[in-house]
């Protein structure tokens, strides 16, 4: 289906104004979860495939919002003047979310929008779709608002849109991922001061190969918070024996020393993970410099195995498609990615065995799980920006 945006926009809000349209990527964390809301390194791309918009400003202060990929909830509308979060009002939570944290900020939103959104990340898969429609929003915000953002403040609005309006208590990696993308780059982001670096991503003959379990998650409705609550009870224990502001301050060798002053094993089991994956990280963008493929391969492996037994949020769907990624030819590495409890894994794997991988992992996937898997070959991309205006979509 070939669909152009500007031209569905004008049958669903009409032509009268100015309008325009834009983009914001999706991303995917390569190594480093649940480590972003832990003070520690995270090594994310931004994508090709993301969440499209059009938009305008009105002359009154209503928001309408539609969305291509619920067409079936029609024109969704709200008012600059009453955001508030409503169970009813669905995904325009999100970017509703975006404008309020921007009032709070003290920038002037004194107008409604038109807004049609599509997206070709696949919902509630690990890919961030939230956070690039957040980031997205802002973006369309600093554009027909003239609004003075750093891309780095955008990510951290968008972030805080999340945590205060939204509910959901996450860390800034997915939207700084977003807003700061680079094509062929993966970003080493210290997330405890946000110092980061873009480090390329060369892969030689292989390529990044999403798999999507097609088991949707709902972070609000996720075992996520409770995960940051653990850890964050795990530090307070630390904090009595060691001068640390964060787990992601420790040594593998210093949480080995220390770890005794934690006082519930499962907490113990999720300080371990935060600490050590942090360390995973920083040797796998190591190797990655070094060309050594194989061992970013492996770090990304030993990530899987510790998010499984240690941080227990995969599930039987993301074991049954890693599991039967690691058997496949070609394959220098795999594990899942983003917050679990569903979603989707990521592999690295040789081009030339790419079709056997997604044919053979799908069928192992459907055996055992009883429906599709679905996988998508992708390439690294840059942050938000605008579009011309006869862009064609493709979905």
């Amino acid at each position: 289906m070939r669909n152009d945006l500007i031209e569905i926009f004008e049958k669903i809000f009409g032509t009268e104004g100015e309008y325009r349209a834009y983009f914001a990527p999706g991303r995917v964390n390569l190594i480093g979860e649940h480590i972003d809301y832990n003070g520690g390194h995270v090594f994310p791309c931004a994508l090709t495939i993301g969440t499209y918009g059009v938009a305008r400003k009105r002359k009154d202060k209503i928001l309408r919002f539609y969305s291509m990929n619920f067409k079936e909830k029609g024109i969704i509308e709200s008012s600059i003047d009453n955001l508030v979060y409503k169970k009813e009002d669905d995904w325009t939570n999100y970017p509703k979310g975006v404008i309020w944290a921007l009032q709070k900020k003290g920038y002037k939103i004194d107008k409604g929008m038109d807004i049609l959104i599509y997206g070709n990340i696949p919902n509630a898969s690990g890919l961030s779709s939230s956070a690039s429609l957040e980031v997205l929003t802002g973006f369309i915000l600093m554009k027909l608002f003239n609004l003075d953002i750093s891309f780095t403040d955008l990510a951290l609005y968008s972030q805080y849109a999340e945590n205060k309006f939204v509910g959901v208590n996450c860390g800034i990696m997915d939207q700084f991922a977003i807003a700061m993308g680079k094509k062929d780059h993966g970003i080493f982001l210290n997330t405890s001061n946000l110092s980061y670096e873009y480090a390329p991503l060369i892969l030689a003959d292989a390529k990044i190969v999403i798999m999507n379990t097609n088991k949707r998650r709902g972070l609000g409705d996720s075992k996520y918070n409770q995960r940051r609550r653990e850890c964050e009870q795990a530090l307070s224990d630390l904090q009595k024996v060691v001068p640390v502001k964060e787990l992601g301050d420790l040594t593998e060798e210093e949480f080995e020393d220390y770890k005794s002053a934690i006082k519930n094993p499962i907490h113990v089991k999720r300080a371990k993970h935060a600490v050590y994956e942090n360390q995973r990280t920083i040797k796998a963008v190591k190797a990655l410099k070094n060309k050594d493929i194989a061992l970013f391969g492996q770090l990304m492996n030993d990530s899987h195995l510790s998010l499984q037994q240690d941080y227990e949020v995969t599930g039987i769907e993301l074991d049954t498609i890693v599991e039967a990624a690691l058997r496949q030819e070609g394959v220098i590495g795999a594990r899942m990615t983003g917050a679990g409890f569903g979603g989707c894994g990521v592999s690295i794997v040789k081009e030339a065995a790419i079709e056997n991988f997604i044919k053979n992992v799908g069928k192992e996937y459907k055996e055992k799980i009883g429906y599709d898997a679905s996988f998508y070959v992708v390439e690294t991309g840059n942050g938000p920006e605008v579009l011309v205006a006869d862009m064609v979509i493709y979905g």
